[in-house]
């Protein structure tokens, strides 16, 4: 049973839950347990179509039928964007450890402050296939990008309004990790105020993980603090889908290789 890794960000935990879990050719889910994979864990519990095996380090599968995929999870902690540096070093040390155990990694993120920005070079060393989330001829920019739906719906909203925060799913669950944290010292939401003062509203990204009702109450803690005019639009899961696509046909296509960070 070919092996897929996924290294990624807490940030989209619930939009992989949800994609393996809705995955028929999935037959099996393995998360390397932290505390940052607990929301992962507790998403696909709670959709509960699929068992996880929590496993400390990875191993070779014991089940050797030939029926669907084997994924491989590695849940990153969003701290690591504090420091861009910190988060290449710590997503590449992850990509280097999970490479012996599986035959194709996808890598959860996007340029996300260029920590990405030359995958080719980056990852030349990792000797399997390694994919990215494209949007045309580029990695996405971040997250937001990824749900979004690309670059273009992006700078579309920044237009209509230079001063928007984007709230994902996964940003109405950890924005106060985010916002009042970092480089090792707690902010307050006085601080947290000041760096959000050019800010003018709240841009609402609701996918089928979390519709609007549902990020309400998360979100509406975050419109407050920071007096924000709150609108929605629909997100997307078209680009994950996508490169999820890319990523099984890697080990079943002899020349899939050719479509790494979409050649």
């Amino acid at each position: 049973m070919p092996t897929l890794g996924i290294v990624t960000c807490q940030i989209l935990e619930l939009e992989f839950a949800y994609i393996l879990s809705n995955d028929p050719d999935v037959a099996a889910v393995r998360v390397l347990d932290n505390r940052f994979a607990l929301g992962f864990c507790e998403a696909m519990d709670r959709i509960g179509a699929k068992r996880v095996d929590r496993i400390r380090y990875l191993t070779p599968s014991s089940d050797n039928s030939s029926a669907g995929f084997e994924v491989v999870v590695r849940v990153m902690e969003v701290g690591l964007h504090r420091v861009i540096q910190e988060l290449k070093n710590g997503v590449l040390d992850a990509v280097s450890e999970m490479a012996d155990g599986v035959d194709a990694i996808l890598i959860g993120y996007g340029l996300c402050g260029n920590a990405f920005q030359y995958p080719d070079e980056l990852f030349a060393h990792i000797g399997v296939p390694i994919f990215m989330p494209v949007d045309g001829d580029h990695v996405v920019d971040d997250c937001v990008g990824m749900v979004i739906g690309g670059r273009e719906n992006y700078y579309e909203e920044q237009c209509r309004c230079a001063g928007t925060m984007f709230l994902t799913p996964g940003w109405t669950r950890h924005w106060k990790t985010v916002l009042l944290s970092g480089g090792g010292k707690r902010r307050d939401f006085k601080m947290a105020k000041r760096m959000m003062a050019e800010y003018k509203r709240v841009l609402l990204l609701p996918t089928p993980v979390m519709s609007e009702e549902e990020m309400a109450p998360s979100a509406q803690e975050f419109i407050e603090v920071f007096g924000l005019e709150p609108q929605t639009r629909a997100g997307t899961f078209s680009i994950l889908d996508r490169t999820w696509a890319l990523v099984k046909r890697s080990v079943v296509k002899e020349d899939a290789s050719m479509e790494l960070f979409g050649e």
